[in-house]
């Protein structure tokens, strides 16, 4: 009996004398018997043959990557985390090989994976993939802190973990989770109007601005232009703005693809904007409260994240409750009349300075019209004065 490879099996188990019957020619027979230790010799020489035709070792086809250090395969996954640029880069390596999977999720190559391997989209989500974030977050990845630290708190409601995800994240001086802190802050979000603190929203934005985020920089100088939380020092609050538009400028200049082919930018027509109430200056953008007319920054995968997880739900996180009007931020209110509107139109609302200066430059500009009463989701008749819960009023063009 043959296998499918055309080799015969072995007989290696005969436990009887095999009799070989001749016949001669006078009718006689002889019988020749053949002991078992014969056989069984004949079968541990088809063994022997067969391993020599498939063992890699005698045939030169010995796997190098068996002799490779842990700890230099270690580094290259750690070189590999650090530079993906979506979350299957870093996956794919995962499921390759059980090795690969033993050391990719070292504690050491979890902390070096860059924000963009946390890039999940909200239709993705899944319990495997809060695991990942928790796994990453527990082996010390600031990203994965604050990414999952802002799911936690705005999309699966858990107030607490979340919170304290993020100021985890903040305390090894992560700007965005700094900043957004200070945005909760400044809003009183996951609790009542009585709990917001403008001072401390104040210290986490200088902290934020203090290490280069171009928002937080541009909130505070809000604040001390309007006394919000601080003491009001409107020189010192137009200086953190010009700052704040020179950074931004800098930050897209820099970039080989931000496509910014012309010099747009540079122009500035106050009369185009009717609405703008501070075109101060001469004809700089730069001096303007929202800067040049630059392309947005890209989101954070998790601003991206919750845009797309209260989309696919309607576009609204509660009955009665708004979403950011800005569509690179995806916040949502944790309680009615949280964020401040714009005093103008009445139409949008905003979580922060920083998101109202951004969604003016992409599209409010061109839709902002003045009313004299409008009226409000819930039935509520409002002046153009009003903002949210006695917060600091979003003007439009300031």
């Amino acid at each position: 009996m043959r296998t499918r490879r055309g080799l015969c099996y072995p007989r290696a188990d005969v436990s009887f004398d095999k009799r070989l019957v001749k016949r001669r020619k006078g009718g006689d027979l002889t019988v020749t018997a053949t002991t078992t230790a014969t056989a069984t010799a004949a079968g541990e020489q088809m063994f022997s043959g067969k391993r020599r035709r498939l063992s890699p070792d005698i045939a030169g086809e010995t796997d190098l990557f068996d002799s490779l250090p842990d700890d230099l395969v270690m580094s290259i996954l750690c070189k590999l985390s650090s530079s993906a640029s979506c979350p299957s880069d870093f996956i794919n390596v995962l499921i390759t090989c059980k090795r690969l999977n033993g050391l990719g999720l070292h504690s050491l190559v979890l902390s070096k994976a860059s924000q963009k391997s946390f890039a999940i989209k909200a239709k993705d989500w899944s319990d495997s993939a809060h695991r990942f974030l928790k796994l990453c977050a527990d082996a010390g990845n600031v990203e994965a802190c604050y990414t999952l630290g802002m799911i936690r708190f705005y999309c699966l409601q858990n107030r607490g973990s979340g919170a304290s995800l993020m100021a985890k994240a903040a305390i090894s001086s992560h700007a965005p989770a700094l900043y957004s802190l200070a945005v909760m802050q400044f809003n009183g979000s996951g609790g009542s109007k009585n709990d917001k603190d403008l001072r401390a929203g104040v210290a986490l934005c200088a902290r934020a601005a203090f290490l280069g985020h171009i928002d937080a920089l541009r909130e505070l100088g809000h604040c001390l232009q309007d006394g919000y939380g601080v003491r009001q020092n409107v020189a010192e609050g137009r200086r953190f703005l010009v700052q704040a538009n020179a950074r931004e400028l800098a930050a897209v200049l820099s970039n080989p693809n931000s496509g910014l082919n012309n010099r747009a930018w540079l122009t500035w027509n106050p009369h185009a904007h009717p609405n703008h109430r501070h075109a101060s200056g001469p004809g700089c953008p730069l001096l303007s409260d929202f800067g040049c007319n630059v392309p947005a920054p890209e989101a954070h995968p998790a601003s991206r994240f919750m845009a797309e997880w209260f989309a696919a739900r309607g576009g609204t996180p509660g009955p009665g409750l708004r979403l950011c009007s800005h569509v690179g931020c995806g916040r949502p209110e944790t309680r009615k009349h949280e964020f401040r509107r714009c005093s103008v139109c009445g139409a949008v609302n905003y979580c922060s300075r920083a998101c109202q200066a951004l969604d003016w430059k992409l599209r409010h500009k061109e839709e902002c019209a003045p009313v004299v009463r409008w009226v409000d989701e819930d039935d509520e008749v409002g002046n153009g004065e009003a903002g949210g819960e006695g917060n600091q009023n979003v003007v439009a063009g300031s």
